[in-house]
Formats: structure tokens, C-alpha cells, sequence
């Protein structure tokens, strides 16, 4: 039996994974747009609402990513502000 096996997540980890939601959230909406795209050969390559669906993910990921920054700078998890770039 390996030492991970019995390992659970602490409260802090589950807390950190819940604060994070919205850009695990984000970043998965990305890739399936990116999958959308790459898939697109097969039906005569990718239609403007591929593109547009792409580009609506890449905001929200860009979004999410600044607010989660921002929270960790309000919550006081960056002293400096560069750490979070």
C-alpha cells in the first residue's frame, strides 16, 4: 500500500480546488472550443461560430484567471503584484 493511497484532501485543499472553479471552469470550455476547431476538417474546416466560440472561451479563461489574481491579491496571497503575472 503506498502512502498516497490513504491520503484525502485537506479542507484547504478542497477549499483552494472551489476557489479555483471558475477557472478549472474557463480553461475546459477553452480546450473543448480548441477540440471543436481541430475536428473541424471533417465537416469542411472551422465555421465562424467555431471561431466565435473560441474566442468567447478565451475571455472567459483570461476573465477568470484575472479575477482569481485579484482575489489572491485582496485576500493578501501576493505581497507583490508582479508574483501573480
Amino acid at each position: 500500500m503506498d502512502d498516497f493511497d490513504s491520503l484525502e484532501p485537506s479542507a484547504a485543499d478542497l477549499a483552494a480546488i472551489e476557489r479555483e472553479e471558475p477557472l478549472i471552469t474557463a480553461e475546459i470550455d477553452m480546450l473543448t472550443a480548441e477540440i471543436g476547431i481541430l475536428t473541424a476538417a471533417e465537416r469542411g474546416g472551422p465555421s465562424p461560430l467555431d471561431w466565435r466560440r473560441l474566442r468567447r472561451a478565451n475571455r472567459r479563461v483570461i476573465r477568470a484567471a484575472l479575477d482569481l489574481a485579484a482575489a489572491d491579491l485582496l485576500d493578501g496571497r501576493h505581497d507583490d503584484p508582479r508574483a501573480v503575472a
